[in-house]
């Protein structure tokens, strides 16, 4: 491996995987969703244990609470990996320096994600001459949106800075691909976090990736209950998943239940199958981040 990269000789031991369909509204306890999942003892798939809305178990819907409820849950995890539904970085084409500063910057940014929406696409004009750039993993893994698109910047800004920017110091959290050295130091990492895309991943497996979301907040119809039926039966390869859960994935209006099992599979999917190193030496994941679907 190139000077300067670390040698990866052994990942951190992966007994629970949480996917998080992440929301960065202001009361985003009411439509974000997580799903905790388990390795099955002497097989190689999980076991869907807990589903259910953000903002009944950090006990408030408010984005402050459920972003403090994620960080505790982060830092008191074991042998965990956790995909979270955000952008985790931005283009180098930004020229906004390396990730970690970007951290920084983003907790001293004066306004709020609309405004740091718009000092992106202003320098997106001023260094490319076009209001939105990708990210190579985007263009890759067919993320539906650029990372600071109206309808992801709030994903991005607060999951950047109010999650990220508040376990990335942590020495026994690693935000990959971003921190592969804490892989190689002699205290190994208790955690794992990293970028995950339900849609990303559907279209991995060459499922619908539309047509089964309601938006409306009223029942999912029944063909929407149909796509979702589709794409279950599928990824119950993968996660077992009880009766009880599916009823719930079926008929949660948005389809974010599904989305936050979606997040869980594509991560840990993608975790397993790594070419780990190569993904430490690309030039672009490292600075700019990777999808894990």
């Amino acid at each position: 491996m190139p000077s300067g990269l670390p040698e990866i000789d052994r990942l951190p031991e992966i007994r629970r995987v949480f996917g998080v369909d992440f929301s960065g509204a202001r009361n985003s306890g009411v439509n974000a969703w997580i799903a905790e999942t388990e390795l099955t003892a002497g097989e190689a798939m999980l076991r869907l244990t807990k589903l259910a809305p953000l903002g009944r178990l950090a006990g408030g819907d408010d984005r402050d609470t459920v972003n403090d409820y994620l960080v505790a849950q982060i830092r008191s995890s074991e042998a965990t990996l956790w995909g979270f539904d955000f952008p985790f970085g931005l283009p180098i084409e930004l020229k906004l320096g390396g990730w970690r500063r970007n951290l920084r910057e983003l907790r001293r940014f004066p306004g709020d994600a609309k405004d740091y929406g718009r000092f992106l696409v202003e320098r997106s004009r001023q260094l490319v001459d076009a209001m939105h750039i990708r990210r190579i993993t985007d263009r890759e893994t067919q993320t539906p949106f650029d990372c600071y698109h109206y309808r992801i910047i709030y994903q991005t800004f607060h999951g950047m800075r109010d999650v990220l920017g508040r376990v990335a110091g942590d020495d026994a959290t690693c935000v990959l691909p971003f921190q592969f050295t804490k892989l190689s130091s002699s205290n190994r990492p208790r955690r794992v976090v990293v970028e995950a895309c339900p849609s990303s991943t559907l279209k991995r497996l060459g499922l619908p990736h539309r047509l089964y979301k309601q938006r409306s907040g009223k029942p999912p119809t029944a063909e929407q209950q149909a796509v979702r039926r589709t794409i279950l039966a599928t990824i119950g390869r993968s996660v077992k998943i009880s009766p009880r859960h599916r009823q719930t994935i079926l008929s949660n209006p948005g389809g974010d239940a599904l989305d936050s099992v979606l997040a869980a599979v594509g991560s840990f999917t993608a975790w397993r199958s790594d070419d780990h190193a190569a993904v430490a030496r690309h030039s672009r994941y490292r600075r700019e981040g990777r999808v894990y679907a």
